[in-house]
């Protein structure tokens, strides 16, 4: 098995769309799967490499989560908690963002990214995930706190922050 223990995000991406490719083929055993995706995850880079792939890859595993997959998620809580909660605000705002833009290709990709991760929060039922997405809500409320510079990063609108805020599962 490999170490990724100091993988870049674009060695995580490559390596993350590796294991997809091999995995739509049914051709991994179950430890592999859990194996492979727990130590990708085990890393903010691995992990954001993966969710990357994961959340808008055309094969049907990512939209069916496997049990093998759900567990190695859960292994690495902290870091798969916050990408889950930066990747539903980004999508949220990024589909808002396309559709201004008049392109609607790209926003049903958010939109679908969006669903997948909102189903993935709801699968992994982490209690972790659940206090990060409250956090969130109160950041969006009060204009400050933990997630405030994320927000400010992207240049959120008051529209894309109404819509993260709506959508966030409490």
């Amino acid at each position: 098995m490999k170490s990724y223990s100091n993988i870049s995000f674009e060695q995580a991406l490559s390596e993350s769309n590796d294991f997809l490719d091999a995995l739509s083929l049914d051709s991994l055993p179950e430890t592999e799967v859990y194996e492979t995706v727990r130590l990708l995850t085990s890393t903010e880079n691995g992990a954001r490499g993966f969710f990357v792939n994961y959340l808008t890859t055309e094969y049907e595993i990512a939209k069916h989560s496997s049990i093998q997959i759900l567990n190695a998620l859960r292994v690495s809580s902290e870091i798969v908690a916050e990408l889950l909660v930066k990747n539903l605000a980004m999508s949220t705002a990024t589909a808002i963002t396309h559709q201004e833009n008049g392109d609607l290709e790209l926003a049903e990709g958010s939109k679908i990214v969006q669903k997948r991760t909102l189903e993935l929060i709801s699968k992994l039922d982490l209690p972790l995930v659940r206090e990060k997405l409250l956090i969130l809500y109160e950041n969006l409320q009060t204009m400050q706190g933990q997630y405030q510079g994320f927000l400010e990063r992207w240049g959120y609108d008051q529209e894309q922050r109404d819509a993260i805020a709506s959508i966030l599962p409490l």
